[in-house]
């Protein structure tokens, strides 16, 4: 039984492993313009940079659906060994990618008219940060094509690439923002296009590297728009949308609660939260193998195998969690420390540390099911479990604010991690259980 464990255990970590790499590096791009800017002397450059980021965070986030599904039904198609159907897949997807990046440049002028000024930045900062948004919104095609391309290699059981991809698009980004900046001294707008070439470049590599490692032979327009098949992609990019957009309501709700409640606890949240990302980036490692390897076994039609991916995942995930939170116990103030030298901030951020710490148990069941549930093409399942979760937070939330102020924010946001794990679990089972009595 250890061997088979030993091989099920590598089968994971191969890619897991290389997907929280890429996601360490992927806040880089972000980490590197705002270190090239803040050496350009004026603080507006910095709060363009701010503003700008934050709405393509928003937009990308939403559209994060793209990879997801491509990543569940290529697992999928793998697993059955339908290679004419694995390979439209790829085409379907790059070209649904694309098409949505230039819906985006068509709309970018509308878009920064609504969205910049709700932002209520100064008038020199806004001005910048449109300038900032309409140049890099070009890079939009290519960005929402990577997303098709990393859900095509995940679903392939191929991370390692994802993360060649990555470090290749950072580097890029580095070497052009520095020079157009500093050689061209092109300030604002240097740095925007040296995000832009980095996205298309990174792009153009992924698709060489599955021209090279997979050649995917293209059928026809008649089978990428095959109608019964483009509707069941939609269908469950739709339930992935909907569920993105619940995680959204619940993050923008957090925010905006801890606002009301002034600057100091706006900031300590702010701080704290990054805990909690830091733990996701692991996390998302392991919904990755999820992803994969679920999606496969689906496709092959042994849902036996997917129980006892669960088990393994769940195992990882107690691991991380234990792991987490010991660290964030003994080292979370000295991470407060690092994050911000503002005394008042940090004191007001240990008063709620506790939550920080134990937020990795709450929430670790949550990545590991997301993973599994888009592996297996279960999307609605997956998005009843979050309106679940939401129901959770706002009903905690509203009836413990009065009495416990910033404690009921986080104990809300802790009780709708654990939820979404539950339901998820729970819904699991049953499904399971409906196809092998079916």
């Amino acid at each position: 039984m250890k061997q088979p464990f030993k091989e099920r255990g590598r089968a994971i970590l191969r890619i897991a492993l290389p997907a929280i790499v890429t996601n360490i590096t992927t806040p880089l791009l972000s980490l590197v313009d705002i270190a090239i800017v803040g050496r350009l002397g004026a603080a507006s450059y910095l709060g363009a940079i701010a503003v700008g980021s934050s709405l393509f965070n928003m937009v990308y986030w939403l559209l994060n659906f793209l990879r997801a599904g491509t990543s569940g039904l290529t697992a999928q198609a793998l697993g059955s060994g339908q290679t004419s159907r694995l390979h439209t897949l790829f085409y379907r997807s790059l070209s649904i990618g694309a098409f949505f990046g230039v819906v985006l440049i068509a709309l970018s002028p509308l878009l920064a008219t609504i969205f910049i000024p709700f932002m209520d930045a100064e008038a020199a900062t806004a001005q910048l940060a449109e300038e900032y948004f309409l140049i890099v919104i070009w890079g939009a095609p290519a960005y929402l094509a990577g997303y098709a391309i990393t859900g095509w290699l995940l679903g392939n059981q191929n991370s390692a690439d994802t993360l060649r991809i990555a470090v290749v698009t950072n580097v890029v980004n580095i070497a052009l923002s520095v020079l157009f900046v500093f050689g061209f001294k092109m300030k604002l707008a240097g740095v925007a296009l040296g995000t832009v070439c980095s996205q298309w470049i990174g792009t153009l590599y992924g698709l060489w590297i599955i021209r090279r490692k997979y050649r995917p032979r293209f059928n026809g327009w008649s089978d990428v728009l095959e109608k019964t098949d483009l509707k069941r992609f939609f269908s469950l990019n739709l339930d992935i949308f909907l569920r993105t957009v619940c995680l959204v309501a619940v993050t923008l709700w957090f925010t905006r609660a801890g606002s009301k409640m002034g600057t100091e606890i706006l900031a300590a949240n702010a701080i704290l939260m990054q805990l909690f990302m830091l733990f996701s980036f692991f996390m998302d490692g392991f919904a990755y193998a999820g992803e994969a390897i679920a999606g496969l076994e689906t496709g092959r039609g042994d849902l036996r195998k997917v129980r006892v991916l669960e088990t393994d995942l769940l195992s990882w995930g107690v691991a991380l969690a234990l792991l987490g939170t010991v660290v964030y116990f003994f080292c979370g103030e000295w991470i407060l420390h690092l994050l911000t030298d503002e005394m008042n901030i940090r004191e007001r951020a240990k008063e709620y540390v506790h939550w920080a710490i134990t937020i990795p148990l709450f929430g670790f069941m949550a990545f590991i099911y997301d993973g599994i549930y888009i592996g297996m093409a279960l999307t609605r399942k997956m998005l009843l479990s979050m309106l679940m979760a939401v129901a959770v937070f706002f009903a905690f939330y509203f009836s413990l604010r009065t009495a416990m102020g910033n404690d009921a924010l986080w104990l809300a946001f802790s009780l709708y991690l654990l939820t979404r794990g539950i339901a998820q679990l729970l819904l699991l089972r049953a499904a399971i259980k409906t196809s092998s009595n079916g």
